[in-house]
């Protein structure tokens, strides 16, 4: 099943295969805001049992989805391989950072004490869902890279590895749903508003897909530096939020086994489809 889904994708614009894999990544989003519809709220073990899980399949997709091909791509270019890996790495990290200073945005558990980004006297709940819209936009990046790199006729880029990349980013989006739209729900929003503010957040993976498949296409030297460069970003993310989230209560261990989980899980898929 995986090979004809992988088939049938390959026959299509790389652009439009990015942005039906971002649609799907989105859609898993919307899928765990739809949890609000059932409960108010989750079991607190659970969810931060799922952030381990997410921060765990983003640092297993950065490293074998991302930055490993960005070394084997560069050795193709003929330019040092570790290059383009350690650049754009630390480039995405920094854009990151620059838009966490400048994008107000409060993350999950915290206090409006600790609000970041531009003093603003806007409304917890929007700050929440600013806060999972910041990272969904390295995500969408990444995918979108994946699938722009199939068509550069690169060796160590192919439509497997970039199908892969979405299906775990797909799952990881599930817990973010839910952590957005159950918050929401319990600062009285309706059913309704929370599940469409909470699936809201993820519309930023396809713009960012569509884009970076797009820019790909156009300049494709800058390939190695893209793929890596999404690494650093989603790095940044799990370090700066889905971490520190999912340690905040008294359920470290079982968040970081959930981590374990979720690096393996990317990881099989990476090597079994890729």
């Amino acid at each position: 099943m995986e090979r004809s889904l992988i088939k049938a994708l390959s026959d299509l614009n790389p652009v439009i295969q990015a942005f039906i894999a971002t649609l799907f990544t989105w859609g898993l989003t919307a899928l765990g805001a739809s949890v609000v519809i059932f409960t108010k709220r989750v079991n607190r073990k659970l969810l931060d049992t799922m952030l381990g899980f997410a921060a765990g399949v983003m640092i297993a997709a950065s490293c074998w989805s991302l930055l490993v091909p960005s070394i084997e791509m560069a050795e193709e270019l003929g330019v040092p391989k570790w290059l383009p890996a350690a650049a754009g790495f630390l480039a995405g990290g920094i854009f990151m950072r620059i838009i966490d200073g400048i994008l107000p945005h409060l993350h999950i558990g915290f206090s409006t004490k600790t609000t970041e980004g531009i003093k603003t006297s806007w409304q917890r709940s929007t700050l929440l869902i600013l806060a999972i819209t910041l990272h969904n936009i390295p995500e969408g990046l990444a995918v979108g890279v994946a699938f722009g790199a199939v068509a550069t006729g690169f060796e160590s880029a192919s439509a497997g590895a970039a199908v892969a990349l979405a299906i775990g980013i797909g799952l990881q989006n599930f817990p973010e749903g839910m952590a957005i739209s159950l918050p929401l729900r319990r600062e009285g929003f309706s059913r309704a508003k929370s599940l469409w503010y909470g699936q809201l957040s993820g519309i930023v993976e396809p713009i960012a897909g569509i884009l970076g498949a797009a820019l790909i296409m156009v300049f494709y030297p800058i390939l190695p530096y893209a793929l890596s460069f999404a690494a650093g970003a989603m790095i940044f993310v799990v370090i700066e939020e889905l971490i520190p989230e999912s340690q905040i209560g008294e359920n470290g261990d079982i968040a970081t086994m959930g981590a374990l989980l979720g690096f393996t899980i990317m990881m099989v898929l990476d090597v079994a489809l890729g």
